[in-house]
Order: C-alpha cells, then structure tokens, then sequence
C-alpha cells in the first residue's frame, strides 16, 4: 500500500549540486563513486542517506547507482531520522559491508528490493483500516482526475474530512494529500522516463496535475530535478 518510496536506477549520470524534501538513499551497485555533500566531498563511497534539504551531488560516470526517495512525514521516513545521531544530516556507506549492516540486509548484496523490504519491515505490523485501503485503491484508479478535494475523498467512506485525515495519517504516518501527490509523482516520472514521444505538458495533464508548471514545482520541491532534466536522461534512467 505504501508509495511514500520512489526508487529509480541511473547508470554512468553526474548529477548537478542540488537539494530536495525527501529523505535519499544513493547505493552504488558496483563500483564506488564520488560525492559532495554539504560542501564536503566524500571519495570512494558505496553509498550515503541524507536528510531533506541537504545540498549534494554524485558522480557515476562508469557504474550503476539505486536511488530510493523517501517522503519524510511517511513512517519510512520517521523511522530513517530515528537513525541519525544528534545534528547529524548524512550517514556515508564506505563499504557493500557497512550498507547491509546498516538495512540488515545479506552480506555482499546490493539488491535494492531487498533493501525496500528491509525499510518496510520496520513498519507496524498492523493491518490498515478498509476505509482506508477504499480510499487508496481509489487513488490508484482516479489519480489523474484533477478535481479531487478532501470531501471527494470523505463522501467514499461516509467521514468528516477531518475525521479521515486524523485516521489516514494515524495508519501511514503522512497526510492523505501527500499520499496523492506521491501516486500523481510516481506516475508523472514513470511516463516521463518511458513514454519519449509524449510531451510534458500531457504528462502533468494525464498525471493529475493541473498543469506542467504545477508538476515542475513539486517534482523539484520533492526530488530536486525538473521534469525536463529527467527527459534529457531518460536512457540513463529507469524507475524501479
């Protein structure tokens, strides 16, 4: 159920110095890379986690890096800040060692769905209200439709706004509008890095957004590059 992670796969791509919302985990999946963060370079490397908002940029020019993006108010994200010592804005992998100690992932593996699966086991293991998986599985068929309001969302399940948003981010541990931002993204990068003949303004028509500055502005707030530089490396890129 949960979106709240984009995971993407970028091969040989330097990316410019840049920041975002979401939390980031960059792991290399064979050879080490550089890597500024906060104005301190960091070489040779297997990986790092960074907080929101920190500024940085990697250089991969001969191997393979497994970027994950992780909405910070999700309980993924909750749990990531949980792990970083006080006034501590970056965690730095030196070793394939150090990263499945960090995940308590299998030695020598860089398997990012494994990696994924290790995050969500640190969730509860509670199971999610069906008033809220209803509302989910709405999100899935309907987030393209740009009319979508609280009291849309309210009216399916017969409570208040107020009242299933209390509840949406009890089970999740982010709000119901992140949740639609997040599908709207997803799908947004998705056809941006797979669909080479659509243009973007359809995308962020098709994708919910009313418009292509609209998806400009959270795509950069949210994961610190436009959607036009993912355009431009499209054939470096792919979406797990």
């Amino acid at each position: 159920m949960n979106p709240f992670i984009l995971a993407l796969q970028a091969r040989n791509l330097t990316v410019e110095i840049h920041h975002h919302a979401a939390y980031q985990i960059v792991l290399s999946n064979d050879t080490p890379f550089t890597s500024t963060i906060n104005g301190t370079l960091y070489e040779p490397i297997y990986g790092f986690l960074i907080k929101p908002h920190v500024s940085h940029h990697c250089i991969a020019e001969k191997g393979t890096l497994n970027v994950l993006n992780i909405e910070p108010y999700s309980s993924i994200g909750l749990d990531l800040s949980g792990r970083f010592k006080e006034n501590e804005e970056t965690i730095i992998f030196n070793s394939p060692l150090e990263t499945n100690t960090f995940f308590n992932t299998p030695e020598n593996c860089i398997d990012i769905n494994m990696i994924i699966d290790a995050l969500l086991t640190k969730l509860p293991a509670a199971g999610y209200d069906e008033r809220i998986s209803k509302i989910v599985q709405y999100i899935k068929e309907n987030y393209f439709k740009s009319d979508i309001t609280p009291q849309t969302f309210a009216d399916i399940v017969f409570l208040s706004p107020s009242r299933l948003a209390s509840l949406f981010k009890q089970q999740t541990g982010s709000s119901l509008s992140k949740y639609l931002l997040w599908t709207r993204l997803r799908q947004a990068i998705y056809l941006t890095l797979t669909d080479k003949e659509k243009s973007l303004t359809d995308i962020a028509y098709d994708t919910g957004f009313y418009d292509l500055p609209q998806l400009n502005k959270y795509m950069y707030e949210m994961f610190g590059m436009p959607p036009k530089a993912l355009k431009f490396s499209s054939d470096l890129i792919q979406i797990y």
